[in-house]
């Protein structure tokens, strides 16, 4: 049954949004699936717990669990709705709050940004959601440290094909 209705659902993705592809999951899974109803049940909170669980088993230490705890905590408080209807606008507006809030630089964002990140793309691997809705969101820090490497690497080259 999950073939089909994945099968329907990669079948109208380049027909819908993300809003209504999610929508789409639901009815489906609700109208074929058993396991929808246990989903539904699960919380925010248990689902960070859940995410939280899976990085320790990955072998992250406890220094990176507690900063994935905080960053997700900081995220639920803020932004009052179910993980699965969390949209791109949502988390957008609150990276700028916090970096508002909390005055802090485009590294200290861009590294929140990266734990939001891995959390919904945890979600969306153990297919608790549909899409994440972090695929959008970027920071220019990314291009910076991009443009930054670059010269060390032409240096590198060089003095490799310098070598006789």
């Amino acid at each position: 049954m999950e073939d089909k209705i994945v099968k329907i659902i990669n079948e109208m993705a380049e027909y819908l949004n993300v809003a209504q592809m999610k929508k789409l999951q639901e009815v489906l899974l609700q109208t074929f699936s058993e396991s929808e109803a246990q989903k539904e049940q699960i919380s925010n909170e248990e689902y960070m717990k859940l995410f939280l669980d899976a990085k320790k088993i990955e072998g992250c230490s406890e220094r990176t669990i507690q900063y994935y705890r905080v960053t997700v905590e900081r995220l639920l408080q803020t932004v009052d709705t179910p993980l699965r209807k969390m949209t791109t606008e949502e988390i957008r507006w609150y990276l700028v709050e916090y970096q508002k809030i909390n005055n802090c630089g485009k590294v200290t964002i861009d590294n929140v940004r990266r734990n939001i990140s891995s959390f919904f793309s945890w979600l969306e691997e153990e297919d608790y959601i549909l899409k994440s809705p972090m695929r959008f969101v970027r920071t220019k820090i990314r291009k910076l440290l991009r443009c930054l490497r670059l010269p060390a690497r032409k240096i590198r080259l060089q003095t490799v094909c310098a070598l006789p």
